[in-house]
């Protein structure tokens, strides 16, 4: 075989193992569970917006390329610093969870890219966060009004996102930093502010207590108002006698001395056993 020949065949041969590396790289293609493929034909219609690829093996034309986006819920973080109503620096740290608006993928994809995470997303929190804590004094973020910032943070971005076709499903704010100081300063009125209501506390106990033990007394007197009414002389005599005929029969020895009490009534003088 001449030189040229084999020349030739070599050339042949590099070609066809190029092709095949080519096409085994982009023409069979795995996407894997919890991802979607969208698909850009530069030759047949551009990017396929409305028509998504499930997981699962696929036959692609090498001159095709198919993005893949993960659609499960995916979690990051952001450290910030922002200033607070009164011009203060507080150091933010926030975690949120997001993720492709499945059935938008291709829109996302058309208009923003892969990288929805960097250029969407984290810019949309920071000026949510920025907006929101600048409304607010630092002991209510540190404190008090910390749920209805994150909650006021987490709306605000989910509805720019939203018209970005991505879903921001929770924003939490982690850890709040302020300066030493102004911190200690807060913890001090904090504790007093408990200190505070746990005296009202006390208070309200002890006078509910005295309340108490005033309408108890009130319900003696008043029952005994009513008992002392109802005994008449007659009612007292005959308690009288059937007292000293009670006592009469008892199995004690006794002196009776009849009619030297007051009314008429006997008048025991003594008893032994």
């Amino acid at each position: 075989m001449n030189q040229p020949k084999m020349m030739r065949l070599a050339i042949i041969g590099f070609l066809a193992l190029m092709g095949f590396l080519v096409l085994t790289n982009t023409t069979f293609l795995t996407i894997d569970p919890g991802e979607k493929g969208v698909l850009f034909k530069p030759f047949g219609g551009g990017l396929m917006k409305d028509h998504l690829y499930d997981q699962g093996f696929h036959l692609v034309a090498p001159w095709n390329k198919m993005f893949i986006y993960d659609v499960r819920i995916q979690e990051d973080f952001e450290k910030m610093q922002v200033l607070s109503k009164n011009g203060l620096q507080i150091e933010i740290e926030l975690t949120y969870l997001f993720s492709p608006i499945i059935d938008k993928i291709g829109y996302l994809h058309e208009e923003i890219g892969i990288d929805y995470l960097n250029r969407i997303v984290k810019p949309q929190i920071r000026s949510a966060t920025r907006e929101v804590i600048g409304k607010y004094l630092p002991e209510e973020l540190y404190s008090t009004q910390r749920e209805a910032i994150q909650t006021e943070i987490f709306q605000q971005t989910k509805a720019s996102a939203g018209a970005k076709n991505i879903a921001i499903d929770a924003i939490l704010i982690r850890e709040v930093r302020l300066p030493l100081t102004l911190q200690e300063a807060i913890e001090r009125k904090l504790k007093e502010e408990q200190s505070s209501l746990e005296y009202e506390y006390k208070l309200t106990r002890e006078k509910q207590e005295a309340e108490r033990i005033i309408i108890e007394a009130k319900a003696k007197a008043e029952a005994n108002s009513i008992l002392s009414s109802s005994l008449t002389d007659r009612i007292l005599q005959d308690k009288g006698i059937d007292a000293t005929l009670a006592l009469a029969n008892s199995p004690n020895s006794k002196v009776v001395i009849i009619g030297s009490s007051d009314k008429g009534l006997p008048l025991i003088l003594g008893a032994s056993n």
